[in-house]
Order: structure tokens, then sequence, then C-alpha cells
């Protein structure tokens, strides 16, 4: 099982097991996240089915049980900030099979419209499309660990209404933006998750929260590699990486979550961390560590386009300078 570090947020500052590509794929190195994934296609010629093989190694060795986990939790003795941050974070989680089933689908059709015209960018889409079953896999175990706790300690259950509801899938949007977006989504969830953790006091519970933390970590670190490689190919640009930055970190943008003054409401898809229930005055908790999350959004451009900003400012300034404002 992999865990976080002590502090759960500070693990976000290391890329995590990333690494260029190996120069034959076999089982002689740790199973890793291909960092340099173009480079992996092109120069180190690396196939599909190599790839594929990473993938499942890595995922093989991050299992974990969700029963097990459970079985770890002294439900009975959970206080109510505990069991609050328990309910919010599992209807948060029944939002991302909808991005997860959207990311197959659109890698399936970006594959198929570059296969002619740069295979390597072909090759680079149904990577992303084969390594979305896992996140599917691994999301799925975020979902139903925070419903069935929710459910043990006796908690307002979820109405079939509401569980179709938040599974609207995403509007399509460009590959680059997507994969951009998902990053940041991962990074939230990833700070939101370590801020529980820290506030929590059944052990069980924290151990929860720390792996979970580290399976968004992970999946962060995926969509970086992804992100980078169409970069690298030439075929995408940064300044779109950076457009979607700052929809989030521009000023009440995306990033404060529920702690922004007005929140968007949209008929297409729910962002139940927009949504955040702290009505009860006893489980008031607003995971935001806004800073935090903006610090960790600039890095992950940094990645992916080599560009190097520190703040939102300078996010939106390099944004302006991209699109020739």
């Amino acid at each position: 099982m992999t865990t976080l570090a002590a502090e759960p947020t500070a693990a976000l500052a290391a890329t995590g097991p990333t690494a260029a590509a190996p120069d034959s794929a076999g089982t002689d190195h740790p199973p890793v996240v291909l960092a340099e994934l173009h480079d992996a296609l092109t120069r180190r010629g690396m196939s599909l089915v190599e790839i594929t093989w990473e993938q499942q190694r890595l995922h093989e060795a991050r299992r974990w049980s969700v029963v097990e986990m459970l079985d770890g939790i002294d439900v009975a003795r959970l206080t109510p900030l505990e069991r609050a941050m328990v309910w919010n974070a599992g209807r948060a989680e029944l939002t991302t099979k909808p991005g997860a089933d959207r990311l197959e689908r659109q890698a399936d059709a970006e594959c198929g419209r570059w296969q002619r015209s740069n295979p390597t960018v072909a090759a680079i889409m149904q990577a992303c499309g084969t390594w979305s079953r896992y996140w599917n896999e691994e999301e799925a175990h975020h979902e139903t660990a925070f419903n069935r706790l929710a459910a043990l300690t006796g908690m307002e259950a979820i109405p079939d209404e509401t569980f179709l509801e938040f599974r609207q899938v995403f509007p399509d949007d460009g590959m680059l933006r997507t994969l951009v977006l998902l990053a940041i989504s991962e990074i939230t969830a990833a700070v939101n998750y370590g801020q529980c953790r820290a506030a929590a006091t059944d052990p069980g519970l924290r151990a929860l929260f720390a792996q979970v933390a580290a399976d968004e970590i992970q999946h962060r670190n995926y969509f970086l590699s992804f992100a980078k490689a169409l970069v690298d190919s030439g075929e995408y640009q940064a300044k779109d990486a950076f457009a979607v930055a700052h929809l989030f970190l521009r000023e009440d943008g995306e990033l404060g979550g529920s702690a922004r003054e007005r929140v968007e409401s949209r008929d297409t898809h729910v962002n139940w961390w927009d949504r955040l229930d702290t009505a009860d005055s006893a489980a008031a908790f607003q995971p935001e560590a806004s800073g935090r999350k903006e610090q960790l959004v600039c890095g992950a451009l940094q990645k992916i386009t080599g560009l190097t900003v520190r703040t939102a400012a300078e996010v939106e300034d390099t944004w302006m300078d991209l699109v020739g404002a």
C-alpha cells in the first residue's frame, strides 16, 4: 500500500514515481509514470504495448482494499467533523466517473483524428485513453469507500436522483485543455484530502484520507505526463494550458471552491467542491488551502510547458503574452 508522508500536502511538491522511459519495459526497475512520454515514443522507440505494461505494473503496485481500509476505522467514535468530511468526500467522488468516461471517449476520437497526420500524437492519445481504465477503477475505490463509510455512520443516504445528477459528463474541450483541467482537479482533491487528514483524529480515517490523497497525486502525475507529451509534439500550444490555469487562478476563480462569493450555476455537470456543505456549524470545514493549490498549479504549468511562473499574476501575464494580447 502506498501512503503519503507525515504531511500529506508536502508530498505534492515532488513529482512522485515518475521517470524518463527505461530503455526496455521489463521488471528490473520500479514501476513509474513516464514523465517524458513523447521522448519514450520517439527517441527511445517504446511501443504502446510496453507503455501499457508500465501502466499495469504501477497500477498493481498501488492497489489497496476498500474493505480492509474501512475495517481499520472506528466508525462509532467518529466525530461530527469527521463524519461531515466523509459525507462531503463521498459526494465529491461521485463526480469523478464522468471525467474518466469523457477522457476515454475523447482520447479515442483524438487518436483517430491524428492517426494519419501524426502517429506519435495518436499514440499519446491511445496511451491516455488506455490509462483511463485504471483511473476509473482507482476513483471507484474512493467513491465507494467514502459513501460506504457515510452509510455506516448513519448519515443521510444519497438518493438515486442525486446519484444520476452527479454522473453528468463534462462538456468536451480541446485535449490539452482537458488534461490541464484534470491535473488541477487532482491537485485540488489531493490538497483537500491532505487537509482532511490533518483535521481527522481517528487513525484509520487518517490513513484513508492519506491513501486517497496519494492516489490523486499519482493521477496528477499522469495528466502532467500526457499534457507535456502533447506540448512536446508541437501540435498543441502552451497558451491553452495557461488559459485553463488562469480560469482557476483568476480572482474569485474556480480554485476558490465553495469559499468564493459567487459560485457558477451549471446545468451540464457537477463540481461538488463548489457546493461543499458546511451548514452544520459543528462540521464547518472548508479544506481550501488556496495558496498551496496555486503553488502546485504553477509547478504543473512548468512541468507541462517549461515556462516558469510562481504566482497567479504571473500566470495571467504569461497567458496574455502567449495569446499576443
